[in-house]
């Protein structure tokens, strides 16, 4: 009777589930023609309160990127990629890296050339992961169609689409629910103007920071003598102080148009697809690596940079021929020679700034302002000559020159670890990244005390106040990474440094670990079968063994007469990680899901795991679903009629629901444990 009455139960709770789907974001597409030939596909979301979606552009280690898929066509041709507007970034204590993200409304817009003159539509489909302080929903695939005028016609207005997607699919119950209706809301064609400002924004920081790259090349070794030798001709020019002048001018100018050609040329052959390509694959980040290292090495004296012989040479025959061509070919002379100390400041900040941003211009902005930075100094030297007599080198700039030396190299090695994560060589874990980082800035202010020397140092014989300010702040950087070879988190580098996964030695989960391990919890420990599936590829926290197939584990359940703790998770789940790191390790809680539950984790967003063809599933739209995480998240909509993770779900081997309720995102430890129970009890109250 006690089985009747809660098999009722189940059902009225099942009934009363309806709509429980989260539909945070709403789709509206529109076109817009900016010429006879090209228009505009304007994708707008509008974001319930709280919620938020991630940039395209994501840090490998953050949460999944939003992506665009257009099926292709003779109608039209795509030019160049998605355009978003510049999203809120910020360091994620959860990811360990920058997340980029929005909120609230957000336009893309794609440019496609119309090949056709005949009226056609653009399909494709689009995926995305939302976010808010609870709950995560997984990726999946949501078609989107725009109707475009054929080129020939003239047509003003914006079409607004036929069709539009909600963030997720119709909300559907095992056998009595229908598919819901999802709402569309017009786009207003003003919500994306601030989008426009925002990258002006961008590129004037990327411009400062080149600016100030360009000034501080004037103190390495191979720029500084180049002052008195260049300004020099303007000493020893025409009596004429206003046509000096005006070469002087002149000089800067070429010295900057010859950074600026640079520049464009770079702009041309680079659009944001390669400059993100660059962030992200393995080849670019070792050719970064490569670079870094090289220059490093030359820095420290092992051999020199300089362009060939030949091309000063002309450059300095062409100069003595006087005019305003002089001018020219001296700062054509400046650059080559200081290019073995330009080239790796330079080099460095085109990778940097170009792999951090999509714009297609920031590396004509970064080469001209640091072309502008690099002919300042030389410029207004040139005008006021006298300034000279109180300019000397010396040794310090072959200190400045090795500092560099430890930075490149340092730095280089963020470009490796990034290759390595790609492809997951396991070269560079946390750990080892940590070590060499440790080295490196501890010989630094060894270098700075005077305690090392290397060709063109003199002999430390009086530490400066600077020299000793420098030396303390870098050996107290050193002090700060110490700790995190055990573990500790170091915010204020996480973006720099491997994820805290790949760290060996964490002597933070280790006690954790040891404390909850002890006693009854570390029953099950151990006693999953090992070759279990994909056990050999997702793993849960620390302490903790689950299955990642529902089918296997429940025959596990019900060989053992256990209940099933289903995990509806996520590898980019940033909440799911927190219900993990303070939730789960409470010793009640991980006693109790230890000893009396067998775990099944769920990932959703686990895309790259391909599904034997006698696993797939079709969904409710008539799709084949063929990968692991989009089989999972269609069995937690159409199941449990919800698509947010984290979420938790206690039943019997027999698939019958165990609690009145599911469990949400919820931190609440003693909430967490009742819930627990009340599975465990009715469970019991079943057999």
């Amino acid at each position: 009777m006690k089985r009747i009455a809660l098999l009722l139960c189940g059902l009225l709770l099942a009934m009363g589930l309806q709509a429980q789907q989260l539909s945070p974001v709403k789709w509206a597409y529109s076109v817009k023609e900016t010429s006879p030939t090209e228009a505009e596909l304007i994708f707008t979301a509008k974001l319930d309160a709280g919620w938020h979606l991630y940039s395209q552009h994501t840090d490998p280690l953050g949460p999944l990127p939003s992506v665009f898929e257009f099926t292709k066509s003779a109608d039209y041709q795509l030019i160049g990629a998605v355009q978003e507007p510049k999203p809120h970034e910020e360091l994620d204590d959860i990811f360990k890296c920058v997340v980029k993200s929005f909120s609230g409304t957000v336009v893309f817009r794609q440019k496609i050339k119309r090949v056709s003159d005949k009226d056609f539509t653009v399909k494709g489909v689009h995926s995305y992961q939302l976010c808010n302080d609870g709950s995560c929903i997984a990726p999946e695939d949501n078609d989107f169609s725009f109707k475009v005028p054929g080129a020939k016609q003239a047509v003003a207005e914006e079409v607004a689409a036929d069709t539009a997607a909600a963030v997720t699919e119709p909300a559907i119950s095992a056998d009595t629910l229908e598919p819901a209706q999802a709402e569309v809301d017009a786009a207003p064609a003003t919500t994306d103007t601030p989008s426009e400002e925002e990258p002006r924004q961008s590129l004037l920081w990327i411009f400062l920071i080149a600016l100030g790259g360009g000034i501080l090349t004037m103190f390495t070794p191979c720029v500084f003598p180049m002052i008195p030798m260049t300004v020099n001709f303007f000493m020893h020019g025409s009596d004429n102080k206003r046509k000096n002048r005006r070469q002087a001018w002149f000089f800067g100018f070429s010295i900057v148009m010859l950074f600026a050609v640079l520049g464009a040329i770079l702009a041309l052959l680079l659009g944001p697809e390669a400059l993100y390509t660059m962030g992200t694959h393995w080849i670019p980040n070792i050719i970064f690596f490569v670079i870094f290292f090289t220059f490093a090495l030359s820095f420290f004296g092992l051999f020199e940079i300089k362009m060939p012989e030949k091309w000063v040479n002309a450059s300095d025959e062409q100069a003595d021929k006087g005019g305003f061509l002089a001018p020219f070919f001296i700062a054509l002379t400046t650059v080559l020679v200081s290019f073995s100390c330009t080239g790796p400041i330079l080099g460095a900040a085109l990778v940097g700034l170009t792999t951090s941003s999509t714009d297609r211009w920031v590396s004509l902005v970064t080469m001209l302002g640091f072309g502008i930075g690099f002919a300042l100094p030389f410029t207004l030297l040139a005008m006021f000559p006298q300034f000279l007599k109180n300019m000397k080198s010396g040794s310090w700039l072959n200190t400045v020159k090795v500092v560099f030396a430890f930075l490149e190299l340092a730095f280089g090695l963020k470009f490796l670890q990034q290759a390595d994560l790609y492809c997951n060589w396991g070269l560079l874990d946390r750990e080892v990244y940590l070590s060499l980082w440790i080295v490196i800035f501890g010989l630094l202010g060894l270098y700075l005390l005077g305690k090392l020397r290397f060709k063109g140092d003199d002999p430390v014989e009086h530490l400066g106040t600077g020299r000793l300010m420098l030396a303390i702040i870098d050996l107290a950087f050193v002090v700060y990474m110490i700790p995190g070879l055990w573990g500790a988190p170091l915010k204020g580098i996480s973006g720099f440094l491997p994820p805290m996964e790949s760290q060996d030695f964490n002597i933070e989960k280790i006690v954790a670990q040891h404390a909850l391990s002890a006693g009854p919890a570390a029953v099950q420990a151990g006693k999953l079968p090992a070759d279990r599936k994909y056990a050999d590829k997702l793993h849960v926290p620390l302490g903790f063994e689950a299955f990642f197939d529902l089918d296997e584990a429940k025959a596990y359940a019900k060989a053992n007469n256990k209940p099933i703790f289903i995990d509806f998770t996520g590898k980019t789940c940033a909440n799911c990680r927190e219900m993990e790191h303070y939730v789960w390790v409470d010793p009640e809680v991980k006693r109790i899901l230890c000893e009396d539950y067998v775990i099944v984790s769920l990932f959703c967003d686990e895309n790259t795991i391909e599904l034997p063809e006698n696993e797939w599933v079709v969904d409710d739209k008539g799709r084949t679903l063929k990968t692991l995480g989009r089989r999972n998240l269609n069995l937690e909509k159409t199941a449990y009629n919800m698509n947010a993770q984290p979420y938790y779900v206690a039943i019997d081997a027999d698939g019958r629901v165990l609690t009145k309720e599911n469990y949400k995102y919820d931190r609440d430890v003693q909430k967490f444990v009742k819930w627990l129970e009340e599975g465990k009890v009715n469970h019991s109250k079943m057999q």
